[in-house]
């Protein structure tokens, strides 16, 4: 997984646990794609001090993934309901019953709306 994209996704699952300085900062970088003069222009620092900050929610971000697990935890939770979206497809080609087909169908669109 790309590292930009990959602390994104981490930002969604651990960005409460930084500093509310820290968030902005790494929502500035990561998501909107910020140099790091801009964004130390936005705070009135220094380029330096928003590499430091970077470095450190960077860190403090993969260590909470490290202990938590819940990105890997979801992406293995995904892997699982789209094999059972598989399953359920191949079940629904088997059966000739039209309200079984539905229920199955009405099953699939509710797992493919909270994925």
């Amino acid at each position: 997984m790309e590292k930009r994209f990959e602390i994104s996704l981490l930002l969604d699952f651990y960005g409460e646990l930084l500093t509310q300085k820290q968030r902005n900062i790494m929502d500035l970088y990561f998501n909107n794609d910020l140099s790091l003069s801009e964004i130390a222009e936005i705070n009135n620092t220094s380029r330096q001090a928003i590499h430091d900050t970077i470095k450190r929610s960077d860190n403090a971000l993969l260590v909470y993934e490290q202990k938590l697990k819940l990105l890997n935890k979801d992406h293995e939770l995904k892997k699982t309901f789209e094999n059972i979206i598989l399953e359920l497809d191949e079940l629904q080609n088997n059966i000739k019953d039209k309200n079984m087909n539905q229920l199955i169908c009405d099953i699939k669109t509710q797992i493919i709306e909270n994925i």
